[in-house]
Parts: structure tokens; sequence; C-alpha cells
């Protein structure tokens, strides 16, 4: 029967930096939010190969990122990026194309004309119905909480492109701040203090791997990772260079944007109605989001703040697995846009 369903649900995690798909309750596409077109504008690679491609382009190919701060920057760029990960999941099924129902997730803090943007490119790609979520709530979800309750839960959902800070309670957003420092932020950082304190010029996804490797909110860790060398290009004279850099070094980098992240958290609390603080503190706030792996920024922000801070069981699907469940109880979840 499944063969012949005439309609196809998909939850699409439509992330800055990576883009998940879920379909019948599985991850089938986990890929980055990367697309490579040629001069005429036609798709080259999607996802993990675009992104293999990226900074060794040549003059006939182009690596773009759709979406910038979480929402979209490049409108076609975008669908074509979403018609490439649907033709992933689709491609068992040659004879007919099933009509598309989608969940996209989006930023809580995203206006009109970036709903309609997100809206239509996944309409272009071939959604016939397309509903949209608001991320704190799909992580919520995806943490297994019950967000129908009558009570307060708290999600800081730390993304590639924003991050999101949600009260939520009885199915809706309470207080929410949607901020554009995230994951990019941080590496534009690393990028800045590479160039800035070792005269070393590395590219995006070198930035990247520093922050995976030693990336650090704390100056003082338990269990400390090793130093990681970096290789690239002197900046004045162009002779090639190698650099160990520590995560103390790295905590420093980015200690601004921790801090801007962590006077976000502050602000959304201090909008927050009493009983609900008074849950909060109770059930603790959530992690979620790539930014939730960052060593340390559960303590750091535990500490400052003094609430505990709960990391998700598995933050960098957390928002995906909250689209799937949303998409399963589309008639009803209140909450969904259409």
């Amino acid at each position: 029967m499944g063969l012949f369903s005439l309609t196809q649900e998909i939850a699409v995690d439509l992330g800055t930096a990576n883009t998940i798909i879920i379909n019948n309750d599985k991850i089938v596409v986990d890929q980055p939010s990367y697309v490579a077109v040629d001069t005429h504008g036609r798709l080259v690679a999607v996802g993990e190969d675009a992104k293999l491609m990226q900074g060794k382009e040549n003059a006939n190919i182009k690596v773009i990122r759709p979406l910038r701060d979480g929402v979209i920057a490049d409108f076609n760029a975008a669908e074509l990026m979403i018609r490439g990960f649907i033709k992933m999941v689709s491609s068992k099924n040659r004879w007919f194309s099933p009509s598309l129902r989608i969940v996209v997730c989006i930023p809580s803090g995203s206006t009109e004309v970036e709903i309609r943007a997100v809206r239509d490119s996944s309409e272009h790609a071939g959604g016939r119905d397309v509903y949209m979520i608001y991320e704190p709530m799909a992580a919520a979800l995806g943490i297994g909480l019950d967000v129908e309750a009558p009570q307060g839960n708290m999600i800081v959902d730390i993304g590639g492109g924003t991050t999101e800070i949600a009260v939520i309670s009885l199915g809706g957003i309470v207080t929410n701040k949607s901020i554009r420092i995230a994951g990019d932020v941080l590496t534009d950082d690393i990028q800045e203090h590479m160039r800035r304190a070792h005269n070393i010029k590395v590219g995006e996804r070198m930035a990247e791997s520093i922050k995976i490797n030693v990336g650090s909110a704390l100056t003082e860790l338990e269990n400390p990772p090793e130093d990681y060398i970096v290789h690239g290009p002197n900046v004045m004279t162009a002779l090639p260079m190698e650099v160990a850099v520590s995560y103390q070094e790295i905590s420093h980098a980015i200690e601004k944007s921790i801090s801007k992240i962590e006077a976000a958290v502050l602000n959304a609390l201090e909008n927050t109605p009493p009983e609900l603080y008074a849950d909060i503190i109770k059930n603790g706030i959530y992690l979620s989001g790539g930014g939730a792996l960052l060593r340390g920024l559960d303590k750091r922000l535990s500490d400052k703040i003094g609430i505990n801070f709960n990391i998700a069981e598995d933050p960098l699907h957390a928002v995906a697995k909250g689209t799937g469940i949303a998409l399963k109880n589309i008639k009803r979840f209140s909450f969904l846009i259409r």
C-alpha cells in the first residue's frame, strides 16, 4: 500500500548549517545546507557534495549557502536545494510523484516576508500542503516535553544562524527571543582571532574544525581537549604556517558572542510570568542545537544564571525530531502555521 500512497509526508528542519528530512519517523536526509550551481544557474551538487566544493570552485561553479541567519537569503538556490533533498527521499519511486505534505520549521523571530519565502520555496520545490512550526516549539517536542501542559518549559536552541530562546506553555510560545548570534558567528570570531593573533588566514571550513575540536565556553575544563594544529598561509607573506590552538584561546575568542547569548537568556527570563518562572527553576532550561555541544556551555550558563541547564539527548536532531512529531499530529496541534 505504501508504494502507491498518494500523499508523501516529510518533515524538514531547514537549518542554516544543516538540513534534516524525516520520512516515516526515520531521518532520511542529514546534509549540510549547501548547493553548487553552474554559470547558467543549474544544479551541480547539493548537500555534502556541494560543501566539499566550498572554497575550491572554478570559474564555472559557484557554491551557495541559501540560508543566512536562519532565513532564506537566496530564493532560487533555496528552491534548488530543497528540490535536491526531496529528490533524495522520493527517488525510490520513479513511476509517479505523490503529492507532498511538508512541515518546515522556521525561526521564532521570522517576519511575514521570511515566512512567505519559506512557504514559496517549499511549494515551488513540490510541496502541495505546507505547514510551518517555530523552531523552539519543534525542539521542545523533539526533547520529549509535553508542550500542551499548563506548565512552563524554557528552550535555548543554538543553531547555525540563530539562537532561539522561548518559554512554552499550553501549546504556545509565551515569551521568545531570537538573536542572530549562533554557530556561524562563533566561526567568524575564530577566523578573526586567528588572523589577528597569529597572522594566519583560515577559511570557513577550517574555523569550523577548530570550533568542533577545541571550542569551549570556559577557560577551565575538567577533560580538556588536546591542542589543535592549524595549517594555513601567513596573511602578510603568504608563506605556509603551522599553529597549535588551545581551547583556552578559543574560549577567549568567542567570549563576546557567548556573553550575548547569556544576556538574551536573561532577557527572556525577565519577561517570563512568575508562575512559569517557578516551573522553569524546577524543571531547568533545555539546550538544543549544535551550539549545545560547545564544551562547558551548560556549566557556564548554570553558574551565571543560577538555573540548571540540561543538554538534550540528541541536540543536533531535536528540532528535526520535533518537526517529525508535528507532522504526525497536524490535526491536533493548533500552533502549526498554514
